[in-house]
C-alpha cells in the first residue's frame, strides 16, 4: 500500500480550442509517444465532422462524449463467499476518463479506412445517440438496473 496520495497531474491546454479535456483526448489518443499525430488525427476529425453535419465539431464532440459517460457503473463485492454486483455512481473524473477510453476504442473498431474517419463516424454517432460506445454505457445502465436489489452491500 503506498503511503501518500500521488499529487494530481495537472494537464496544459492545447494549442487549437485552449481546452484541457481536449489534450485529455489526445492523450488517450496517443500512440507510442506521438503526441503531433494524435492531435492531427482529432483536429482533421473535428473538421470532418463540421463538413458532414454542418455543426459546430467541438460542441458536437462534447455533445457525443457527454452522451457517451456513464453516470452507474457496476463493481464486484464478496460477501461471505458470494460475489454479487454492485451498482456505484461513478466519481466524475472517472466519467470522463471512461467515456474517453469508450470512444476511442470503439472508433478504433470500425470499418472506415483512417482513424481521422473513424473518430468522426463514433463522434457523429455518439452525438446522435447512436454507435457502438452508446450502446456499451446502455449496457452497463441496464447492468447496474439489474443489480439494483445488491445496492445495499455498498462501501
Amino acid at each position: 500500500m503506498r503511503k501518500a496520495k500521488p499529487k494530481k497531474r495537472y494537464i496544459l491546454p492545447d494549442p487549437k480550442f485552449q481546452d484541457t479535456l481536449v489534450t485529455k483526448f489526445v492523450n488517450y489518443l496517443m500512440v507510442d509517444g506521438k503526441k503531433s499525430i494524435a492531435y492531427d488525427i482529432f483536429y482533421k476529425a473535428i473538421a470532418l465532422v463540421e463538413t458532414r453535419t454542418g455543426e459546430n465539431g467541438l460542441e458536437t464532440w462534447r455533445k457525443a462524449l457527454n452522451n457517451i459517460m456513464p453516470s452507474v457503473e457496476v463493481k464486484s463485492r464478496r460477501v461471505g463467499g458470494a460475489t454479487f454486483q454492485v451498482p456505484l455512481e461513478v466519481r466524475p473524473e472517472r466519467k470522463v476518463s471512461l467515456g474517453i477510453k469508450w470512444m476511442i476504442s470503439f472508433a478504433r473498431k470500425r470499418g472506415e479506412k483512417t482513424m481521422t474517419e473513424r473518430l468522426a463516424g463514433e463522434i457523429i454517432a455518439g452525438s446522435k445517440g447512436e454507435g457502438a460506445a452508446i450502446k456499451k454505457k446502455d449496457d452497463t445502465h441496464r447492468m447496474a438496473e439489474a443489480n439494483k436489489a445488491f445496492s445495499h452491500f455498498r462501501f
